[in-house]
């Protein structure tokens, strides 16, 4: 997004979305908790080229949390806002784990050491790469993105998902 100063010279302004550094969305939907609702929530992808990357249900008695990663994260809005579900979007880490004897304490290591605290973190279902992915919460992402890029870890954005889907 460009807007102009007050001597009419052009700045680039960047948009929540338009940030140029790799996060993905995770979507967070709160359902009633009856049989068939988990269903009726996968089969409003059916007809469009949304595929769910990552799925994570919590279930209490009134309702489900689903917390979701999408591999097109505008259409599968577009999809849940038509639907009429009450919803949450948040940012998350996508990161290629390394390939050795404990991957997970490897980036929980790394994160350790920068004080980055981790609240939550589940795997992608990605089909055409040969390592592990998963995605990741913290509760400072840019200290976090920073920390993983430093230590050499892959990182992944919306568009790398919706290629390795």
């Amino acid at each position: 997004m460009s807007q102009a100063d007050d001597a009419g010279t052009s700045i680039d302004l960047p948009t929540g979305r338009g940030r140029d550094y790799p996060t993905i969305r995770q979507f967070t939907i709160f359902l009633e908790n009856k049989v068939g609702s988990l269903q009726a929530f996968l089969r409003r992808f059916v007809k469009s080229d949304v595929r769910i990357l990552a799925l994570s249900i919590v279930d209490s008695t009134e309702c489900s949390i689903l917390r979701c990663i999408l591999s097109h994260p505008e259409q599968g809005r577009e999809i849940l806002e038509r639907a009429g579900l009450a919803m949450i979007e948040s940012d998350l880490i996508a990161l290629q784990l390394r390939d050795c004897t404990q991957p997970m304490l490897d980036m929980c290591s790394a994160l350790l050491r920068a004080e980055v605290n981790i609240v939550q973190t589940y795997p992608l279902m990605l089909k055409s790469e040969n390592c592990l992915t998963v995605a990741v919460m913290v509760d400072n992402i840019d200290q976090a993105m920073e920390t993983l890029a430093s230590h050499d870890f892959k990182l992944l954005n919306e568009d790398d998902l919706s290629e390795l889907y």
